[in-house]
């Protein structure tokens, strides 16, 4: 099985309700427990990132299509890994998407 980095792109408020925190996991608990033994590695949130650019500018506005966090998955080839990721709770909201990408084995 080859390995799949999935890139959650988007800008979002986290949760502030308890209901509302519980909510997020449970979905994001069950989607997992879907995907059963292909998470490698659930991945988390991540916070806002800078960017260096060409000449050593450096932008710290999370870039033009913010990262929000990673996960990592096995699947058979590219197209298994764009199935098990439609159903990724973080698409319920409009303003997020996942990107996939082959993780290529150098090493």
């Amino acid at each position: 099985m080859a390995k799949f980095l999935y890139v959650y792109h988007g800008s979002g408020k986290m949760p502030t309700e308890e209901a509302e925190r519980k909510a997020a996991m449970d979905a994001w608990t069950g989607w997992y427990d879907k995907l059963g033994s292909a998470v490698v590695d659930g991945g988390n949130p991540v916070g806002m990132s800078k960017t260096v650019l060409p000449g050593g500018k450096v932008e710290s506005n999370g870039g033009s299509n913010p990262t929000a966090g990673y996960t990592i998955v096995e699947a058979k080839n590219i197209d298994d890994a764009v199935a098990k990721a439609k159903d990724c709770p973080i698409l319920m909201d409009p303003a997020f998407t996942v990107e996939i990408a082959p993780i290529i084995e150098m090493m």
